[in-house]
Formats: structure tokens, sequence, C-alpha cells
């Protein structure tokens, strides 16, 4: 196995079992780090924590949770704005956050070829891209995002994407999620 070029990221989307380990294969992934929030599908039961901890098991690729660190809904509630949109740079502010992180870099920092992995197939419209690629890129480290049709794209080309191509004085994009998940801003 090569030393880790970049830390990956993939999300499973509409891919099946069989095509997402042929991925990982592929990208010689030892590690899979998920950073989902709630671990579980209800539309790919095969993509639940358990299931796929076995399926990645039995493919000699290591499973390695950290949705509850690195997850894009956080517990913190400071993490939100009034309509219930994460704020990813309040994220990035939390402990919780910056020892994900942290555990990442050493992975990488280690030569360990590790993928970051949720649910949407699409890296511009998941937290993959716009909370984790985005700290990483600033720690000087090469992402690459396995994207729904099975391509390479640097963190960099992905945040063209989502900025049309506009940069930053400050290196601050102000991502924040697509969906709302405050329940209590539902509720004002």
């Amino acid at each position: 196995m090569n030393a880790a070029p970049a830390i990956f990221t993939i999300g499973y989307g509409a891919r099946d079992l069989d095509a997402f380990l042929a991925l990982l294969r592929a990208h010689e992934i030892a590690f899979l780090i998920d950073v989902r929030s709630a671990p579980y599908s209800r539309f790919k039961p095969e993509f639940a924590r358990k299931a796929l901890e076995n399926a990645l098991h039995g493919a000699g690729i290591r499973y390695v949770y950290m949705g509850n660190v690195l997850g894009g809904q956080p517990d913190d509630r400071s993490c939100y704005d009034a309509a219930g949109k994460v704020l990813y740079d309040r994220v990035q502010e939390t402990a919780a956050y910056r020892q994900g992180i942290d555990r990442v870099r050493k992975a990488f920092d280690q030569g360990l070829r590790v993928a970051l992995m949720c649910s949407e197939g699409k890296p511009e419209l998941c937290h993959r891209s716009k909370l984790i690629g985005e700290t990483l890129a600033r720690l000087g480290l090469p992402v690459q995002h396995i994207d729904e049709n099975d391509a390479l794209e640097s963190q960099e080309a992905v945040r063209d994407r989502l900025t049309a191509g506009q940069l930053s004085l400050w290196d601050d994009y102000g991502f924040t999620s697509r969906k709302r998940y405050n329940e209590e801003a539902e509720d004002a």
C-alpha cells in the first residue's frame, strides 16, 4: 500500500454496497471514517453502522465512527442559526471537532489511507467539503473527494464550484448546512 497522497472523502449516495467497496479498494483505503451524525440509513440499510462495519471488515478495511465529533449535525445548539442551519464556523471552534480533526491529521501524518464517509454523493452538498474539507485545507492537508461519478475532485475545485470562483480575503466562506436541523428554530 502506498503512503496517503491525500485525505479522501466519499458519500455512498446512489451506490450499492459492492460498488462502494470496489471504489474504496481502488483507492487503497485502509480506514473508513464515518462522519454521519446518525450512522444509519432507512433507504440503504446495508450502510447502517453495524452492517457497514461488518462488510468493511470482510473487505479488509477498518471502520472508525467519528460522527459524534465530525458530524454535520452537532449536539451543541450554539452551532445553529435562528433558522436551524448549522454554522460551520462555529462547529470548527468546538473542542470536540478540533479533537476529531486532530485525529484525522495524525492518521494522514502516519501515512494511513483514510476516507471520510457520509451519505451525500455530491461533495459540494455535504459537510465533508464545506466543513471538514475546508478545515483540512486550511491546515495545508490535501483533500480529494470521490464524487458521485467516481471521479476525484480536489477541495479547491469543490470550493470554486461552491463560491463560483470568488475569493475570500479572510479564507472564510461562511458555509452552512443546506437543511434546517434545529427543532427549536422550526417551532419559533
